[in-house]
């Protein structure tokens, strides 16, 4: 993928010269991206407003909120990087998170859901359909979020059965191919950079956000679920002090423990 400025007359250049030596074909598809704007300007260095991906993690921004921000608008339409929509990008993939924790740690009556499965069906067309359409990512994310308003009004009001979860969550397995933001793996991503910025000497740049998200003993998914069930092991057995004791080691680990009446969930901060 290539810049809007290198449509005519470079990429005819490339394919003259390349096809002259080789007598082959060079490429079938070009691929040309809109300018991207910072805050309704022009993104350069010399109005100060020219950010890498590492600068966006330095100041306490997530991987998966930038890459989401970032796939927002279709390729050809021109993107206007506001923060005030970095945050919503982040808002937006916690949702998606938590859509999906609801799925798979709520307990549903047996039977089928077949108004659920038709749903899914539909997103999964609906996706399809987006992407085919010259990776219209605006209007597969449009569906999926569809889908989600959808199904949530039908969990609220009890109307979910277990057959109906499974297609459910196929569903947003075959958008995840796509978008990738589903994994909470932001902070290993971001310890990195933490890690990159002391030993470059730049720790002036390091935000606190950072330092909150990063800066922590990093937990592995099993080992957050395992300290989970000792937490509610040792509440059930009424040793209060005990399960006191694993939340308050969750949260030093950066770990937000969420009572929810689907259960206790957990994010990372």
């Amino acid at each position: 993928m290539l810049g809007e400025d290198l449509i005519f007359p470079h990429h005819e250049n490339e394919i003259a010269q390349s096809e002259s030596v080789t007598g082959k074909q060079f490429v079938r598809y070009w691929f040309h991206a809109r300018f991207l704007l910072v805050e309704g300007q022009k993104m350069s260095k010399s109005l100060g407003n020219f950010f890498t991906i590492r600068d966006l993690v330095l100041r306490g921004h997530k991987p998966s909120s930038i890459r989401w921000l970032l796939t927002q608008v279709p390729y050809r339409n021109q993107l206007n990087f506001t923060f005030d929509g970095l945050k919503s990008a982040a808002s937006s993939v916690e949702k998606l998170r938590n859509f999906r924790f609801r799925l798979t740690s709520a307990e549903f009556p047996d039977g089928d859901s077949p108004a659920m499965a038709q749903l899914a069906d539909e997103t999964v067309a609906r996706m399809k359909s987006a992407l085919d359409d010259d990776l219209n990512t605006a209007e597969a994310q449009a569906a999926m979020f569809d889908m989600l308003r959808k199904a949530n009004t039908a969990l609220d009001a009890g109307e979910v059965r277990q057959e109906g979860v499974k297609p459910l969550l196929g569903a947003l397995a075959k958008f995840d191919e796509i978008f990738g933001v589903l994994n909470d793996d932001d902070q290993p991503k971001m310890k990195v950079i933490l890690d990159w910025a002391r030993a470059e000497g730049r720790e002036k740049e390091i935000s606190p956000e950072l330092m909150e998200i990063a800066g922590f003993a990093q937990l592995s998914d099993a080992d957050v679920n395992r300290k989970l069930a000792e937490m509610e092991a040792a509440r059930k057995a009424r040793n209060f002090k005990a399960s006191d004791a694993l939340r308050a080691e969750l949260t030093a680990a950066g770990i937000i423990v969420e009572n929810t009446k689907d259960g206790v969930r957990w994010r990372r901060k």
